[in-house]
């Protein structure tokens, strides 16, 4: 019994370790309006893992999120999506540059009007609806509103905890534009659609409505109800149609099929992510060196056999530290001079954990060239390195000897030069003896 009990504080302990890749910090903006006590099942969630929160509400500008250009905090939730005035901290280009400065945020967006955290939407390519035309389905059947839509997770997604039931959803759709740093978590229904009725009545209103916005149909499941944006800094931005995704209501709220609800997993799910918790990435060290030696050189010369090699490592949450990661089987390197001249595959070395290597061959080509790793996988920190490094032609004493494929011209030079010679010496060395004979006097 004692050991269990010391092995139960020690699990604990290590879930109190548990927390971001880039800190712990988090202040939560949150609207005057919102109950903080009905999201208490999110905020505990949060403190389980080791985060630190501060609260504070949509009107006060005390704490700051930057004070000396420097944040605050490593981590912004802001639940205030009906508020159309947000202190100076807190607008859409202040939110803009916390991503700069390494900041996640995490934003609930509003069905109800055109607000502060809605036009930031459109900064990180989402496009809303009309303002008033919030989710709507009457798939399946149930007793609750049809603004409140049970939405099945993806089966398979890279953030997503495996086999999470149906998840309740109550705010508004957006659709995404084509941006390669969109992460779409969670779309909505097939049977769903945006409008400002909830009757089947007026369908044919929701079509007109539809082409009086200008904006087209938005309906199925091509509308996003939630989506990550993963700046190139590594920070990341997640957006969500509607805060009564994180409340403790949908939270414990069952399901027409009379089980649980995925909202408590979907809601943690989505704040590792956003907190780079999870899948969370890092290139801790980068070498190259010519084959057989072990130090880098500041030249390379051409056709010289190259060895690179890249460690990386992942962030374990549940240790709070920094491992190698051997799990990405489709890096490339590029050794790059304006265009690629070199693509190869980046692969994992067996045995050596972390550790990516390749060996190729300088092309014949010198100038200033780079190796260059850029793998950008959704859902995954993006692992970027570049290193710069000249490659020049032989000196005048490294070019070789004798090339094996001139042997036939070298054969072709020496038989000449040897058949001169003896044409030479032979010519030189005839006998003229009619000449003596003419010459001879007779007495």
């Amino acid at each position: 019994m004692f050991f269990k009990r010391v092995v139960a504080l020690l699990g604990l302990v290590l879930a109190a370790c548990a927390r971001s890749s880039t800190g712990d910090s988090v202040l939560v903006v949150l609207d005057s309006s919102l109950d903080k006590e009905a999201y208490s099942v999110f905020w505990d969630g949060l403190v389980d893992k080791g985060y630190s929160l501060t609260f504070r509400s949509h009107k006060d500008a005390r704490p700051a999120v930057v004070e000396d250009e420097v944040a605050q905090f490593n981590h912004v939730v802001v639940f205030a999506p009906d508020s159309k005035n947000l202190p100076q901290d807190l607008t859409p280009q202040s939110l803009v540059a916390l991503l700069d400065k390494g900041t996640n945020l995490l934003l609930a967006l509003s069905s109800k009007k055109q607000t502060t955290i809605n036009t930031l939407a459109s900064e990180f390519s989402l496009v809303l609806p009309p303002p008033g035309t919030p989710l709507i389905s009457h798939f399946p059947a149930r007793d609750t509103p049809a603004t409140v839509v049970p939405v099945p997770p993806p089966h398979a997604h890279p953030v997503l905890t495996a086999g999470l039931p149906p998840v309740w959803f109550s705010g508004v759709p957006f659709a995404y534009t084509p941006n390669p740093l969109l992460l779409p978590l969670l779309n909505a229904p097939a049977e769903a659609f945006a409008a400002d009725t909830t009757s089947d009545a007026g369908a044919d209103a929701v079509v007109e409505a539809a082409d009086r916005a200008g904006e087209g149909l938005w309906a199925g499941s091509s509308l996003a109800l939630a989506a990550g944006f993963q700046a190139t800094t590594g920070a990341r931005a997640t957006f969500v149609g509607g805060v009564e995704m994180f409340s403790n209501e949908f939270a414990q709220k069952e399901l027409p099929q009379g089980k649980l609800s995925g909202n408590k997993q979907f809601a943690q799910d989505v704040a590792s992510w956003s907190f780079q918790e999870s899948n969370a990435l890092r290139i801790d060290k980068v070498k190259h060196h010519r084959v057989n030696e072990t130090e880098p050189r500041e030249t390379y010369t051409i056709n010289d056999n190259v060895v690179f090699t890249m460690h990386v490592s992942k962030f374990n949450s549940n240790k709070d530290t920094w491992e190698p990661y051997s799990g990405i089987q489709d890096m490339q390197l590029e050794f790059t001079m304006l265009d690629p001249h070199i693509r190869t595959a980046l692969s994992p070395v067996p045995g050596q954990p972390g550790e990516y290597s390749v060996t190729f061959r300088v092309p014949d080509r010198h100038g200033v060239f780079k190796f260059i790793v850029d793998h950008k996988r959704k859902g995954w920190t993006h692992l970027q390195s570049t290193t710069v490094v000249p490659v020049v032609p032989p000196q005048h004493d490294e070019y070789p000897r004798f090339l094996s494929a001139a042997w036939p011209y070298y054969i072709g030079a020496m038989s000449t030069s040897v058949g001169f010679v003896l044409f030479s010496a032979l010519w030189l060395a005839g006998d003229d003896r009619e000449g003596k004979k003419k010459g001879i006097k007779t007495e």
